[in-house]
């Protein structure tokens, strides 16, 4: 346990020393063979920062030096008594079969942000750190790795599903057609917080970790699609304003939430802007223009801390074996329950 309380304070730390990194004025942003801002790497987005601001905050940004102490002081804490409880439990020499092994992939949980964490919230518009109101009609559907919920096709959200009849009622990350984090924008989840920004003179390319998604962004003046073509992921342009790459994307297919729960995407405008602040971090800004689901803009920005290492292949279809499972399990619980009423 000592180790992992050690572990938390080098974290804590490297959080003060990020966040002082990101406000050196004197930084000179290295530059490409074409004299562009070099954004090229392996970047990071995870965060203990919520999207939303509590509402005890108001319309206060950043924390204050006693509160963030106070949030060092609660997550020791927390962790420690993590800890002793787990230390507690005694585990059974046999396992039965009532035994609940906890999720596969725990182990693989970024349970502590790289980024800022002197922000109360990273959605820094409308003023209190919370997304606007819906639009009166706009759509909201639910989804989590609980029991479904029942609701109607299309799924709009990313993971569970409404139903077991077909890979059409399940989540879009269970169906491997977009990522659980990846957007376009993309937002700090649990786990594979990870992009790699590639750049030429005229291209850049925006791959992200979680269902493997390469956005190739034209740097040149070219003619964005017809309004009748319409992408997951949108069809993006950017350009260059000083150091910062803007990007905006448009002609969403309208299969996917706008924001959080709310809405479709179909009529949404996201423009982001990456700005190399320190040799090992960028900031992220997004801004959602939706007025078909939202009755104002939303604009967040999250840090992006360098990795040394690369991105693999996460190889979604090939072998989607949650997908098969689910649905051969319903089959066989529907089966079971047809031979239990022919019994009766």
């Amino acid at each position: 346990m000592k180790s992992k309380i050690l572990l938390i304070i080098s974290i804590l730390t490297a959080f003060s020393s990020v966040a002082g990194a990101q406000t050196d004025d004197d930084y000179a942003v290295p530059r490409t063979q074409w004299d562009q801002p070099d954004l090229q790497g392996v970047w990071n987005f995870s965060s203990d920062v919520p999207m939303q601001r509590p509402q005890r905050y108001g319309t206060q940004q950043f924390l204050s030096a006693e509160e963030i102490e106070e949030r060092r002081a609660a997550i020791m804490a927390g962790r420690q008594a993590a800890d002793e409880a787990a230390a507690r439990v005694a585990l059974p020499t046999t396992p039965e079969a009532t035994d609940n092994p906890g999720g596969y992939n725990d182990f693989w949980f970024e349970t502590a942000g790289l980024g800022d964490v002197v922000r109360t919230s990273h959605i820094v518009y409308p003023e209190n750190g919370r997304s606007p109101a819906a639009v009166e009609g706009a759509n909201r559907q639910f989804g989590g790795l609980g029991p479904d919920i029942p609701g109607d096709r299309p799924v709009r959200y990313v993971v569970g599903g409404i139903a077991k009849d077909g890979p059409e009622d399940r989540g879009l990350s269970e169906r491997c057609i977009v990522g659980f984090n990846s957007g376009p924008p993309f937002t700090p989840s649990l786990y594979n917080n990870n992009l790699q920004i590639i750049q030429s003179k005229d291209t850049a390319v925006i791959m992200t970790e979680m269902i493997h998604d390469a956005r190739i962004v034209p740097l040149v003046d070219k003619s964005s699609l017809n309004g009748d073509i319409r992408l997951w992921s949108g069809d993006s342009r950017g350009w260059w304003e000083g150091d910062t790459l803007v990007v905006e994307t448009k002609n969403f297919n309208g299969m996917r939430q706008s924001f959080g729960a709310v809405g479709n995407n179909y009529d949404a405008v996201l423009t982001e802007k990456f700005t190399r602040v320190a040799y090992d971090t960028v900031d992220y800004e997004f801004t959602i223009d939706d007025p078909s689901t939202f009755t104002d803009k939303i604009t967040a920005i999250v840090p992006m801390i360098k990795m040394a290492g690369q991105i693999y292949e996460y190889a979604c279809h090939e072998g989607n074996y949650g997908m098969l499972n689910t649905l051969r399990g319903a089959r066989v619980s529907e089966r079971e329950g047809f031979d239990l009423e022919g019994v009766h």
